[in-house]
């Protein structure tokens, strides 16, 4: 493709004989007469170089070179000025010009001096893609690098977006078979992000790896029509999930090809976050009865405490529980633990925390819950596990009886060490008088010897 060049002198015989100069090796060769005629030509089009007299009637080149510059940064300019006017191209110079050239002009000089000019913006616009892949690269690494899983979506978004042109971002994740739910926004209100998304869903189901959907989006009042463009996250063959872009109009290759790696790394991103939810859910997990262990307890009663409002410990012990392992053996006892974890968990609500804290001890936290609501989930505990029978389809029908401890925070203790410590001494007592009961913490209950 040639390069092309608008050539600006006022002496009409500069302009064709610069521009036969000009022609003569290869280039593209606009000329014009002024400074105004130039700006005229450079807004109706883009030239790569730009070579101007100094000086001339209606407008100074120097004029002439700002007003380029500011309508295409990227333009190289070379100035033309007489022997005794070498003052303002050195001015040029400094205010961006690439290089000037002294009347009279050979051939050979205005050859050699557009040809830096075209190297220099070929350098340019190497460096400047270099620097675009480098940001480029490093955004990947730093979407692939977060393990946090509320870091990575507000990182990922706005480079897509930004990437794209998009005025808005959203990330669906897949939600069994079919289901999709939104798990990220950037520049959408959430209020208007099902108005902008349902058109899209429908179409969800027909993104496969490296391709992409572009659904167009009727304009609705103070919105222009656009298009939703709907890249695929993926593992392998394997839809993740989908970021939906808000874009003025269909990407062009490169842009496209960025945003695609973009949402390879960012699937990437989602597909360890999974891993790493999965292996933190083991860690916190009780292998037999499948409620949490005493680690997440710790980690539960740091963030009550820390979000200040009231709430309640049950801790509570089976009866005569190695009765139990000695009639039926301990994989009955283990299934007996299960069966006793889905009792209580028919007692309390879905954000109530239920702990195996060990052996046959269990622990209930009851947020946001005081002692008096607290008292009435244990005695409900209590009465539903003496009326239940359990291992009753193993062929058996094995009844046991609960004592519960209750501790609240912060009537009881400002604590979790001894609000834990309190609620197990009221247990204690319970086991120690009639069992089958619920005691409610006291600073004189005596400490547990364990």
């Amino acid at each position: 493709m040639q390069a092309s060049v608008l050539l600006v002198d006022d002496e009409r015989f500069a302009r064709t004989l610069y521009a036969d100069y000009l022609r003569a090796a290869g280039y593209a060769v606009e000329v014009a007469e002024n400074a105004p005629a130039a700006v005229r030509i450079l807004e109706a089009r883009r030239f790569d170089v730009l070579v101007t007299d100094i000086v001339m009637p209606g407008g100074d080149g120097l004029q002439l070179l700002a007003d380029a510059k500011q309508i295409d940064p990227n333009i190289q300019v070379v100035v033309i000025t007489a022997l005794d006017r070498v003052d303002p191209a050195v001015r040029a110079m400094r205010a961006g010009a690439s290089d000037y050239l002294v009347k009279p002009v050979t051939p050979e000089a205005i050859q050699l001096s557009v040809q830096r000019s075209l190297s220099t913006r070929a350098l340019l616009a190497e460096n400047t893609a270099l620097r675009g892949h480098v940001n480029l690269f490093e955004t990947c690494q730093r979407i692939t690098g977060t393990l946090e899983r509320d870091k990575v979506v507000p990182l990922a978004l706005p480079a897509l977006a930004a990437e794209c042109g998009a005025s808005g971002a959203a990330l669906l994740e897949r939600e069994g078979e079919e289901g999709w739910h939104l798990s990220g926004l950037h520049g959408i209100a959430s209020e208007t992000a099902g108005e902008f998304l349902a058109p899209a869903l429908p179409r969800l189901a027909e993104l496969i790896p490296d391709a992409t959907v572009l659904v167009d989006l009727p304009a609705t009042a103070g919105h222009p029509a656009s298009v939703c463009l709907c890249l695929p996250l993926s593992d392998g063959a394997l839809v993740l999930g989908a970021v939906c872009l808000l874009v003025p109009g269909p990407l062009d290759a490169e842009r496209a090809g960025r945003a695609a790696f973009i949402c390879r790394h960012l699937g990437m991103a989602m597909k360890t976050l999974g891993r790493l939810s999965q292996v933190e859910h083991l860690a916190y997990v009780d292998d037999v009865t499948h409620l949490y262990n005493s680690r997440f307890l710790d980690l539960a009663l740091e963030r009550e405490l820390a979000g200040g409002r009231a709430f309640t410990v049950l801790f509570m012990d089976l009866d005569r529980f190695k009765a139990v392992n000695d009639r039926h053996g301990h994989l009955m006892g283990s299934q007996l633990l299960t069966e006793f974890g889905r009792v209580l968990r028919s007692c309390v609500r879905d954000e109530d925390v239920l702990v195996r804290y060990g052996g046959d001890e269990f622990v209930a936290l009851l947020a946001g819950v005081d002692s008096g609501g607290g008292l009435k989930v244990a005695e409900r505990i209590r009465r539903v596990v003496e009326d239940h029978r359990f291992l009753s389809r193993e062929g058996h029908s094995v009844r046991l009886t609960v004592s519960i401890g209750l501790a609240s925070h912060p009537e009881h203790a400002p604590t979790k060490a001894l609000l834990l410590d309190l609620a197990d001494r009221a247990m204690y007592r319970g086991k120690e008088t009639t069992r089958n009961v619920v005691y409610i913490a006291a600073g004189d209950l005596p400490p547990v010897a364990r």
